[in-house]
């Protein structure tokens, strides 16, 4: 059972990348671990760690620090697991808490809003045309009409954070969010040199003033691409069917993805940089990386007129993708929620369908182990 164990946690805390690390949230990672067992971190095997690690072996340390992790939740498997499943056990309870029965008295109708280029407002050279017409919706389009096989774009918010996103090229209009709220945004589409060395193909900076700040995460988008035709659309209808407001669906399509989407193990350890869902396919497979899972739980909720955020970031020392949502008379409730009627929990889909203990889910949980870097 160990050897099981062990592959499973790797799968959990290698979800598509561990990304470098200091040695400040080193040390509080693996206390956070420690805590949750009731212990104290063993601060020699930290020391050791780091002491054995110098210059150029920053991969090495994190093999370290996360083989640490491995070991001490593995501890907690085996001295909690006994003989039932904890997934089994947790898929159960999500079943249990679905709301079922007549139609509830919220509307289910489902509104898939529809960027749109109508050319009004336009940035543009002979390579690149950027329809900023409906920026105040929280969005741009951006078509490339190069050769170069390889372009990218980037947008800086006033926030100063850059998203970088791939572009199809061939004049095709593709949506971006414009995920920072009010302020200049620069915009920048670059096509590849040779390597890793790409040259402005254009750039331009815009004013963006948001006709509603929820309203980015109201539309579909490369992340989270759906249409009125998407069966991932259908089934958020039929699970907030019989919901009498936002809160119930958002526990509805929750208890959803914890019963019936699974993590995708083998697609974790080969994705590919750029990686982009497709949520139909993820909801036909059954199966997903922590990216599939948020991407298909924003589809469901903003097709339900519930603004949701994909955020991507890092939980602990793993780089994962959860989501927030906004609900009415509350706001935005930060990292993926559960309501139990009373208190809300900070969770997410992912670690929350796979984990079979309590501690660790205790600790992805707990939101100070959230460290946002990209909202979608």
């Amino acid at each position: 059972m160990s050897s099981r164990i062990i592959e499973k946690l790797q799968n959990i805390f290698k979800q598509d990348e561990v990304y470098k690390m200091n040695r400040a949230n080193a040390e509080e990672t693996l206390a956070n671990v420690f805590a949750s067992a009731g212990k104290e971190a063993d601060k020699e095997s930290i020391d050791k760690a780091f002491s054995e690690t110098e210059g150029s072996k920053k991969h090495h340390v994190i093999i370290v620090v996360v083989t640490l992790l491995l070991i001490v939740i593995l501890i907690l498997l085996l001295t909690s697991c006994g003989k039932t499943d904890g997934r089994a056990a947790i898929q159960a309870e999500a079943e249990a808490n679905m709301i079922t029965g007549d139609a509830g008295t919220r509307d289910c109708v489902p509104v898939c809003l529809v960027p749109e280029a109508p050319g009004e407002k336009v940035e543009e050279n002979d390579l690149v045309k950027v329809d900023i017409s409906n920026m105040s919706e929280g969005y741009v389009i951006v078509s490339y009409f190069g050769d170069c096989q390889k372009v990218k774009l980037q947008i800086t918010g006033p926030n100063e954070v850059t998203y970088t996103f791939n572009c199809k090229g061939g004049g095709e209009q593709e949506v971006f969010p414009l995920a920072a709220g009010d302020g200049t945004y620069m915009i920048a589409v670059y096509e590849n040199v040779e390597g890793t060395q790409y040259a402005a193909a254009y750039t331009t900076e815009v004013d963006v003033t948001l006709a509603d700040q929820t309203r980015p995460f109201l539309y579909p988008n490369q992340y989270v691409d759906f249409n009125e035709n998407s069966k991932a659309v259908a089934v958020g209808v039929e699970l907030a069917k019989p919901c009498s407001d936002d809160l119930e669906v958002v526990t509805n399509v929750y208890n959803y993805m914890i019963s019936n989407i699974t993590y995708d193990a083998e697609e974790a350890e080969s994705v590919q940089s750029g990686y982009i869902p497709v949520v139909d396919d993820v909801l036909e497979r059954k199966t997903g990386i922590c990216l599939d899972y948020a991407a298909l739980m924003a589809t469901m909720l903003r097709s339900q007129r519930i603004p949701t955020r994909l955020e991507v970031g890092y939980a602990g020392i793993a780089y994962h993708a959860w989501i927030s949502t906004y609900i009415g008379d509350i706001g935005w409730v930060n990292g993926i929620v559960e309501f139990d009627g009373h208190d809300w929990q900070l969770m997410d889909p992912t670690f929350a369908a796979n984990s079979s203990v309590p501690d660790l889910k205790s600790f992805i949980g707990n939101g100070d182990n959230y460290e946002l870097k990209y909202s979608y």
